[in-house]
């Protein structure tokens, strides 16, 4: 029995496709995305039997690769630019996650000042 879908729709980091469809969905040779994994571009999950199963999310990635090779970079360029987005995507994260924090604590500095300022004004 199937799982059911979730109204958002299907997991997209859940591996469903084997790899010759996930080579031929992105445009490219198994052989291919068998050496993306070998230097680490690329980690599809597992079948219990050890068979490759590609994820929606891996299929954006290997998209991803494969317009970055025809941009003219090759694999250590291709690694060194994805390892780069990671970064950023931490950092962007980060900064978001501060910026509520920074927020939060307004927020709370302003309800606390409320009270004061009501008496100190005499009322």
């Amino acid at each position: 029995m199937t799982p059911p879908i979730s109204p958002a729709g299907p997991d997209p980091t859940r591996g469903v496709y084997g790899i010759g469809v996930a080579a031929e969905l992105v445009g490219s040779a198994p052989q291919n995305l068998r050496l993306y994994e070998a230097r680490g571009l690329i980690s599809p999950a597992r079948s219990d039997g050890g068979t490759r199963r590609y994820s929606e999310d891996d299929l954006a990635r290997l998209r991803q690769i494969g317009q970055l090779l025809d941009d003219g970079l090759n694999l250590a360029g291709v690694a060194a630019v994805l390892a780069l987005q990671a970064s950023n995507q931490a950092l962007q994260a980060e900064l978001e996650e501060a910026r509520q924090q920074a927020a939060e604590l307004e927020e709370a500095r302003q309800q606390a000042a409320a009270p004061r300022r009501r008496r100190s004004s005499g009322k």
